[in-house]
């Protein structure tokens, strides 16, 4: 069968193959892929940044946001033929550390837990894939065309429960939220806030195309001005670029007893003056908040789930800006300027164009 792979360590080595169909395991769901949504930790494993391949293997099947339809589930599984679901991304590390045997595997204290399409486990983007029943989520049959936005959308679920969470050390009534990026994430993140009932401003470097009007549908305020620049003193702020002065501003502009969270990895290597002394000195007296999250584990899949079936289906439509046949993989990595959430499609037969919906 068709799987797109990279060969960890080597740059530029994404490449559509055939692999072996997946093995026949006891217990085990077998799941025809329908999509695969691409990021930008997909182009850093192209880029040879990281990326680990399975144990015995000299590549790694990529793809790590998936949607894909049960083709056959063991009796007792909860999970019938025609279910849509989702594969879990993260799975706990094999000792396993007390976060993992807690089923809080994005807490992992020892990194040894696996990822797919990341490090250790084979991707989505490959025809077809066994799991066992309790690594995937099953979604809504009405999810068909957006369910691919579901491992995204985990990431904002659990850094707003977190947000929620850190502000009951006390009395916590926010009324404005930032977020910075107006990317997958950031928009999704928006779309979370939106829901809990906050105002919402997103800051982003674009002045036109599809993010301001995405962010405007949602209800919420677009800026391109910087968050210093507009003058807001958020209660709470998600950075989704990673991207150095941005996070620093996100760290200076927020409101007394305000919350950050951090979701951007910012790349290493440039220095930036910042006067530590100052900043410490504001959050103390501030009684500021600050904290980092990364990746999810089941709850945040069924917060996530819950949140894009409660969502407007023509918005998270739009949110997929391009839909690729898998043989034309190369143009999907081809960035355009409109593009916001692009997919691999699975299904699709190359026809001599990508296909939109």
């Amino acid at each position: 069968m068709r799987a797109l792979t990279v060969t960890p360590g080597v740059k530029d080595s994404l490449h559509l193959r055939d692999i072996p169909q997946p093995e026949t395991g006891g217990g085990q769901v077998l799941v025809e892929a329908l999509a695969v949504g691409l990021c930008g930790t997909d182009s850093e494993i192209i880029d040879a940044e990281y990326g680990e391949a399975p144990p015995g293997q000299d590549y790694l099947v990529l793809g790590h946001e998936n949607l894909g339809r049960v083709v056959e589930a063991p009796e007792d599984s909860g999970l019938a033929a025609g279910d849509l679901v989702v594969g879990i991304v993260r799975r706990p590390d094999p000792e396993p550390c007390k976060a993992c045997a807690a089923g809080e595997w994005d807490m992992c204290l020892n990194g040894k837990y696996t990822e797919h399409g990341i490090k250790g486990l084979d991707g989505f983007a490959r025809e077809q894939w066994r799991t066992a029943p309790d690594a995937v989520v099953k979604l809504d049959a009405g999810l068909e065309d957006v369910g691919v936005l579901l491992e995204p959308t985990t990431i904002v679920a659990k850094a707003w429960e977190q947000i929620n969470r850190i502000g009951q050390r006390a009395f916590f009534d926010p009324h404005v939220a930032v977020v910075t990026g107006a990317g997958p994430v950031g928009l999704l993140a928006a779309l979370l806030g939106v829901q809990q009932g906050l105002e919402v401003h997103v800051f982003d470097i674009v002045k036109d195309g599809p993010k301001p009007e995405l962010v405007r549908a949602l209800g919420a305020t677009y800026h391109s001005e910087t968050l210093p620049d507009s003058g807001l003193k958020p209660n709470v702020l998600v950075e989704c670029t990673g991207v150095t002065p941005v996070v620093l501003d996100a760290l200076r502009c927020r409101a007394q007893d305000a919350i950050t969270c951090l979701t951007g990895v910012s790349g290493t290597g440039k220095q930036t003056e910042v006067d530590v002394g100052a900043l410490n000195r504001e959050e103390v007296l501030m009684n500021g908040v600050v904290f980092g999250s990364v990746n999810a584990n089941r709850r945040h899949y069924d917060a996530g789930a819950k949140a894009l079936a409660a969502a407007d289906a023509d918005w998270l439509h739009r949110l997929i800006s391009r839909r690729v046949p898998l043989e034309k993989f190369a143009e999907a990595f081809d960035h355009r300027r409109d593009d916001v959430k692009v997919v691999l499609d699975l299904q699709a037969k190359d026809d001599g164009g990508t296909r939109q919906r």
